[in-house]
């Protein structure tokens, strides 16, 4: 994959940034001057996104980023396309960096132990150890860690009320369990694990650069992982040695499909699919089917369709 020509940035730093707006033109400028395409979010909180270019255009923009108050230590989850994955370049402001609803939670204050994928088998092997997905049903449904426990959330601001459940439940069972968490690349568990300790568990801990730093490190006659991982990006999901999967993506509902949802009959591609299409109206399936046909029409004169719905985070 090293010989693919564009090169993808996944990225995410807590950081305490005073004023976020004043940094989002001149890195928006950046961006749009070096071709790098994607979407980056900037709060208070810090910087997290997802961008791919030229290697020398996404190497001019993570050295900016690297200037900002907090980032000069920042991680980067690299990977290679044939082409572009991401059809514009947005720079949004936002409250939180990925949303949790717990605006009082800082990450920079305390998070669980940093655990290398190398080291994670033998963590979830563990009979005390409990293992939590804290990714949404729509990502957990093509692949998660052997044992995993799936909350089934459908956003990430539920997840604090279906841990103090999961806690309550295993407390009236007397049971101290450590607890092991995972995400996409490690954003979400930064918060998961830190609000875990500000509710009193010491003993949390999680993969370090998440999913796609263990399929990229842990060969594949070793990995407990099973299935494919969703990526918000155009390959959809990837697998072991981060290769592009086998799904593919209902541009209504933003939901990975595989061959059997493509196959459906509610599957329309760009208006519906099977999960979906009882969750829409004939009036807003109207609607995506005209969508889809201004984005075929504009692509086929090489043009960007503007309202292409993209959301390329890191780990939302």
């Amino acid at each position: 994959m090293s010989n693919l020509p564009i090169r993808i940035a996944a990225l995410y730093q807590f950081a305490r940034f005073a004023d976020p707006k004043t940094l989002r033109a001149p890195l928006l400028a950046l961006c749009e001057e070096n071709g790098v395409r994607g979407t980056l979010l900037l709060a208070r909180e810090g910087i997290n996104g997802t961008i791919a270019g030229s290697d020398s255009g996404v190497e001019a923009v993570l050295d900016h980023i690297r200037t900002l108050p907090g980032c000069n230590a920042i991680e980067v989850k690299e990977s290679r396309a044939e082409s572009l994955p991401f059809h514009r370049t947005k720079v949004r402001l936002k409250k939180e960096i990925v949303t949790m609803g717990q605006p009082d939670l800082d990450p920079l204050a305390g998070v669980g132990t940093y655990v290398a994928p190398e080291d994670w088998n033998a963590l979830i092997s563990d009979p005390d150890t409990i293992v939590i997905d804290t990714r949404n049903d729509y990502e957990v449904q093509i692949g998660s860690f052997e044992g995993a426990i799936d909350p089934q959330t459908t956003s990430f601001r539920e997840f604090p009320e279906w841990f103090r459940a999961k806690r309550a439940e295993l407390e009236a069972e007397g049971r101290s369990p450590k607890i092991a968490m995972f995400c996409t690349g490690g954003i979400r568990c930064e918060k998961s694990t830190a609000f875990a300790r500000a509710e009193g568990v010491e003993n949390v801990f999680h993969l370090k650069g998440g999913i796609l730093n263990y399929l990229e490190h842990v060969p594949e006659d070793e990995s407990l992982w099973r299935g494919e991982c969703f990526v918000f990006d155009e390959r959809v999901s990837v697998g072991h040695g981060l290769v592009p999967g086998d799904h593919g993506l209902c541009r209504a509902c933003r939901r990975p499909l595989d061959r059997d949802d493509m196959a459906h009959a509610h599957y329309v591609e760009g208006v519906s699919c099977p999960r979906c299409y009882p969750e829409r109206s004939d009036e807003q399936r109207a609607r995506y089917a005209e969508r889809h046909r201004q984005a075929e029409l504009a692509r086929s004169r090489g043009e960007d369709h503007i309202g292409r719905r993209e959301e390329p985070t890191t780990d939302g």
